[in-house]
């Protein structure tokens, strides 16, 4: 079992200040895998005390001295790949080949994406011909609270602290003390390639004592959270007291639209696309809208695809699925599985209780129902757990009407070859992100939504500007 207690504060692995002990459950097995600390407000005030410190000189460091350390971090997350990989798999389950590929690639591939985005980024601009004395300055936030969760662990962390060390803000991050190892890799990774001390610091804990003393803190500029909607709204309320800076990205019911046309590959590429680490992911399309013509065909489609799926240990290579990530986790999807099941909903393929011979780890069967309307809980609930609903519409003004119909407004997906169609119909979802086809949006396409999925976008240049104020100045020459 690994010992993981110290927090990484102005540059130091320090213990801390009060002895609050977390184990740490590896999910495919129900054991603990390791042993981290909860930190206290004390704890935040600390690594916030630091980060002031150290912004005073941290944000007037030059572009090329940011990006010769993120260059150097960019090699190092290279070299780690492996152990991060590994770190992903154990901690939040997702099986080791997923993991190498796309958990740990996310890493990486914000850094990368950062780096162009930085080299490229002007932070003093003419307003314009008409103004030439007016100059509007781009400049760090400040001390950022960065609060990140479980299910894709490098993705999220590395879309809030790459940008805010771009920007020249400092930071305390607290990742999901469900999930904290991948991000204690990589600040020992921070700390090898020496960011200046103060400048990063780690502290975990949970919710309701260490994220609550440091969405509140006086001291924190703006604050990046990736997590629930209900959590969300807390922090915002916390922020609101000193008018912190917020930038939330928070859950997801997306529709995958398919239409009678689309091409042959469509079910399954949106089945697959949906079950894919095990639907713990926010912008995951987990309704699956069908056009009347080719709902029955549609349905036995989705049967034989879920069917097919293995789920087994994340510690084995292959294709499989893993678990969800606790038992909270689990207890929750196989309720609502019930629920589909009471409230009508047609079961073609999963149901409660755990896949044959894994009686251990919290494996759920992947699960898909039919003949789902859109009023039912298995439509509004972001489950975040292996089950698609399948909902049939008539009309392209139908489809996108129950595609809107949802709190949520993060990723939409479209099935068409009608291009003209496709356009027409992306432009009436109130998401943030439209995927047509399966095409697939670019590193640094700004990742974001409408409604109650968040505020703000990360990624790309709109993500790096999270980060930044702008200031206008006139009369300079």
């Amino acid at each position: 079992m690994l010992s993981k207690k110290n927090f990484y504060i102005n540059g130091k692995w320090v213990n801390p200040q009060q002895e609050k002990e977390l184990h740490v459950i590896n999910p495919s097995t129900e054991e603990s895998c390791a042993i981290i600390s909860l930190g206290s407000s004390e704890d935040i005030n600390s690594a916030v005390s630091a980060a002031k410190k150290a912004f005073e000189s941290w944000a007037f460091t030059s572009k090329e001295e940011r990006i010769k350390l993120l260059e150097s971090l960019y090699s190092l997350y290279k070299k780690r790949w492996t152990e991060m990989a590994e770190a992903i798999s154990l901690e939040m389950g997702a099986p080791i080949d997923f993991s190498t590929q796309l958990q740990a690639g996310t890493g990486a591939s914000h850094i990368k994406s950062y780096l162009k985005v930085l080299k490229d980024y002007k932070f003093e601009k003419i307003l314009g011909d008409h103004a030439p004395n007016n100059k509007i300055l781009y400049e760090p936030k400040g001390v950022c609270a960065l609060i990140t969760p479980w299910n894709w662990p490098m993705n999220q962390v590395c879309l809030k602290v790459i940008p805010a060390l771009a920007a020249g803000c400092t930071m305390v991050l607290k990742p999901s003390e469900i999930a904290p190892l991948s991000s204690m890799l990589l600040a020992e990774m921070i700390d090898e390639v020496k960011f200046p001390p103060g400048v990063f610091n780690l502290v975990n804990g949970d919710g309701a004592v260490t994220g609550n003393a440091l969405t509140s803190h006086p001291e924190v500029n703006m604050i990046s959270f990736t997590g629930s909607t209900r959590a969300g709204a807390l922090i915002s309320k916390n922020a609101a007291n000193d008018f912190k800076r917020v930038s939330l990205e928070l859950g997801g019911k997306g529709a995958n639209i398919i239409f009678k046309d689309a091409d042959s590959e469509a079910v399954e590429r949106g089945a697959m696309r949906c079950f894919r680490n095990t639907v713990q992911s926010c912008n995951a399309p987990t309704r699956m809208l069908v056009e009347k013509s080719i709902y029955n065909k549609t349905i036995e489609k989705v049967k034989e695809v879920a069917g097919k799926l293995k789920v087994d240990l994340a510690s084995k290579k292959g294709g499989h699925i893993g678990p969800v990530v606790s038992k909270t986790q689990f207890d929750k999807i196989q309720t609502l599985i019930q629920k589909g099941i009471d409230e009508g909903a047609k079961l073609i393929v999963g149901g409660t209780g755990k896949p044959k011979g894994l009686d251990k780890g919290y494996f759920v069967k992947p699960t898909a129902f039919a003949d789902v309307n859109n009023n039912m809980q298995i439509a509004r609930t972001e489950i975040f757990g292996p089950v698609l609903s399948i909902i049939p519409f008539e009309t392209e003004e139908e489809a996108v009407s129950i595609a809107n119909d949802t709190p949520y407004g993060l990723l939409n997906f479209i099935q068409t070859q009608d291009q003209k169609k496709a356009n027409r119909v992306a432009r009436k979802l109130r998401s943030g992100m439209v995927d047509i086809n399966g095409a697939g949006l670019a590193p640094d396409a700004p990742f974001g939504g409408y409604k109650h999925s968040g505020i703000g976008r990360e990624a790309g240049v709109l993500g790096l500007e999270e980060y930044l104020e702008v200031k206008a100045v006139s009369g300079w020459n």
